[in-house]
């Protein structure tokens, strides 16, 4: 099935430090476009991939499980890691337990962590249900588009298909087990008002990882998806202050202002 207009995957060649950015659960590299390009600018390079079974239709990622969303994402961070020594990970959702994953598993590999509403449990009654219920109903409906800006839309589907949120279930238990090995600086980003991951969530998270140097930062403006909404700008700040503070200090220039070369739709 080709990409739907808006979900092509990002990349831009920039300076000597990168970030790879990580999509949601049912979403697409669209919800994060505006944090990547912002990055880009001011010279970082950006990797922002379009994992399997997204950015089409919503039968494409019933056939898909977390392995196929890990292995993405893994694969990224390798070919970024060869081309440049400081690589920070970072994602909403869904994609924030992928960038946590890859900094559990990664180590020093990784320099720091920064997500926006990480999901951590795939919440409900419905959710112990999910091995039987998802061989007798394909799908349920969508959670995209939870933005408090009234012209505010992500490139999502309206159906979630079972078996990948039964997959999903089972990746949020595994890195759960993992939260303990992230020891990296984290910048975590949360709204308040958040329709699809609740802040019971984000305390989970902060209150299983390793790191001492952890900033959280409150999105009041904003639901799920923070980064196309109201808070998007604050998004942008943050994590680039985040980004130089720790580049800084390793002795690393984090490339800002630099021209690179940028490839997707």
């Amino acid at each position: 099935m080709p990409v739907l207009a808006g979900a092509e995957p990002f990349h831009h060649e920039g300076g000597e430090v990168a970030v790879l950015l990580c999509h949601g659960f049912t979403g697409s590299p669209q919800s994060l476009r505006p944090w990547a390009e912002h990055l880009a600018e001011h010279g970082l390079t950006v990797s922002l991939p379009l994992l399997p079974g997204h950015g089409t239709r919503w039968e494409d990622l019933r056939i898909t499980g977390w392995q196929d969303w890990y292995a993405e994402v893994d694969r990224e961070l390798r070919l970024l890691c060869e081309r440049r020594e400081t690589v920070f990970v970072a994602g909403l959702s869904m994609g924030g337990a992928l960038a946590l994953r890859l900094a559990a598993k990664h180590g020093d590999a990784v320099r720091g962590v920064m997500v926006v509403n990480p999901a951590n449990k795939v919440h409900g009654l419905a959710a112990h249900a999910l091995p039987v219920v998802r061989h007798l109903v394909p799908a349920t409906k969508g959670i995209a588009s939870d933005i408090a800006k009234p012209d505010g839309r992500e490139l999502g589907y309206d159906r979630v298909p079972l078996h990948a949120a039964h997959s999903l279930r089972r990746f949020f238990q595994a890195t759960d087990r993992e939260l303990p090995q992230v020891t990296q600086p984290v910048l975590l980003l949360r709204s308040p008002q958040d329709h699809v991951v609740p802040p019971a969530d984000s305390a989970r998270i902060l209150s299983r990882i390793s790191s001492t140097d952890v900033k959280e930062v409150i999105l009041e403006q904003s639901y799920h998806v923070a980064t196309l909404d109201h808070d998007a700008d604050r998004i942008h700040e943050e994590s680039l202050a985040f980004i130089g503070r720790i580049a800084s200090g390793l002795g690393k220039e984090p490339g800002l202002g630099k021209e690179g070369t940028t490839a997707g739709g």
